[in-house]
C-alpha cells in the first residue's frame, strides 16, 4: 500500500512534492554526493540516505521509488549483473509505452536515461558500453518490484535493508550475450581514456543523447 503523507516528514514530503517527474528526480540523484561506504559497508532506506544526504546506487533507486511512488510510478528496480560481482541497480520507469531510468553511480555513463527505449532489454543496451572499465562486463539483467518484499520496510527503516539485495541476487537473470570483440574494442579504448585523464569519467558513448542527467 502506498503510504500516506502522515507517514513522511514535514521536510520528506516538501521534497516529495517537489520531485514529481523522473527528470527532476534525477538531478536531485546526480546533485547528491556518493556514498563511498568509506568506513562500513550501507543500505539506506530513502528516510536515512536524506538524512546523511548521499547515497550509492542501489540507496538512490530505492529513494526514487519511494518519492515517484507517491506520483504514480510503480517501484520497479533492476539489477544489472557483471562479470566482476560489482552490479548496478537502477530505478526504472515507463512513460508513453517507452522505458527510462533514474540513476547514481561513480560513472557519469550509468547515470538515468530518458524515457526512449522500446524494451527493458534495449535499456540495459545502453548500458553496455559505459559499463566498460578495467573489469567490469554487464552479463545479464532482472526486473523486479519492491513489492515482491510484503510488508518489508524499505521506505523509512532506520536498519541496513540487507533484505533487498538478498532479493536482487536471487532472482532469475536474464543473460546478456555479447561479443568480446566488442568487448576488447571497448576495454581498450577505456583503458587508454584513463591513462590520459585518469581521474575523469569518460563520456564519449554513442548512447550519450539518451542519457538523463
Amino acid at each position: 500500500m502506498v503510504p500516506e503523507r502522515e507517514r513522511f516528514t514535514t521536510a520528506e514530503w516538501k521534497l516529495v512534492q517537489r520531485l514529481n517527474t523522473p527528470a527532476r528526480v534525477q538531478r536531485f540523484f546526480s546533485s547528491m554526493p556518493y556514498n563511498w561506504e568509506h568506513d562500513r559497508e550501507t543500505m539506506r532506506s530513502f528516510r536515512e540516505l536524506i538524512r546523511e544526504h548521499e547515497a550509492h546506487c542501489l540507496e538512490a533507486a530505492v529513494g526514487a521509488a519511494v518519492i515517484l511512488e507517491q506520483h504514480g510510478y510503480a517501484p520497479l528496480l533492476l539489477d544489472l549483473e557483471s562479470h566482476d560481482l560489482l552490479d548496478h541497480v537502477i530505478f526504472v520507469f515507463k512513460e508513453n509505452g517507452r522505458w527510462g531510468s533514474i540513476a547514481r553511480s561513480r560513472d557519469i555513463g550509468l547515470h538515468g536515461r530518458k524515457a526512449v527505449f522500446r524494451s527493458i532489454r534495449d535499456l540495459v543496451w545502453s548500458y553496455f558500453d559505459p559499463y566498460v572499465d578495467l573489469s567490469g562486463r554487464l552479463k545479464g539483467y532482472a526486473l523486479t518490484s519492491l513489492y515482491e518484499l510484503g510488508n518489508y520496510d524499505w521506505r523509512f527503516s532506520p536498519r541496513k535493508m540487507t533484505k533487498i539485495e538478498d532479493h536482487l541476487r536471487a532472482i532469475p537473470h536474464t543473460p546478456l550475450r555479447s561479443s568480446d570483440k566488442r568487448y576488447q574494442k571497448l576495454l581498450a579504448r577505456y583503458q587508454q581514456y584513463k591513462k590520459r585523464y585518469p581521474d575523469r569519467s569518460p563520456s564519449y558513448y554513442d548512447s550519450r543523447p539518451k542519457w538523463m542527467l
